[in-house]
């Protein structure tokens, strides 16, 4: 039984033609609204197994369901339109005062039985010493680098 049914109105059905027959657009918007219209089980429609639909228009199943929650969950706008891209901000481990400690330990002398500093020794004793909750050894050689 599947969770997410499409049944479209005349008006949505009409209008899903309309905006194919136009051609002007994406074409992973003309993509959707074909599954659409061939997903739809209300009046009129096609009702067309999801297999079929995939083999017919080259698309995985796992497109045809994401398309149909789209649907249910947010609206024939929502499935047509692409969401807009928000850029992941990631925030920096590494500000100033750690940056500075990390260069004051890179400098002093090397703990007892090395005979110098190890990127994974920094990482480590950066930890150890309380400046900073955790950090990888590539961030240690990013800021050594940018400081050299």
């Amino acid at each position: 039984m599947k969770k997410y049914i499409v049944r479209l109105s005349k008006e949505e059905s009409e209008s899903l033609t309309s905006l194919i027959s136009r051609g002007k657009g994406p074409a992973r918007m003309f993509t959707r609204a074909r599954i659409l219209l061939k997903a739809d089980i209300g009046e009129g429609g096609p009702r067309w197994q999801d297999e079929k639909i995939s083999e017919a228009l080259d698309v995985t199943v796992q497109t045809i369901e994401r398309v149909r929650k789209q649907l249910v969950e947010e609206g024939l706008e929502a499935v047509l339109r692409r969401r807009k891209y928000t850029q992941k901000v990631s925030r920096k481990k590494v500000d100033g005062d750690v940056e500075a400690h990390l260069i004051a330990l890179s400098c002093s002398k090397a703990p007892e039985g090395y005979s110098r500093w190890s990127l994974r020794l920094l990482a480590d004793k950066m930890v150890e010493l309380g400046h900073i909750e955790s950090i990888s050894y590539e961030a240690v050689r990013r800021t050594l680098k940018k400081t050299s």
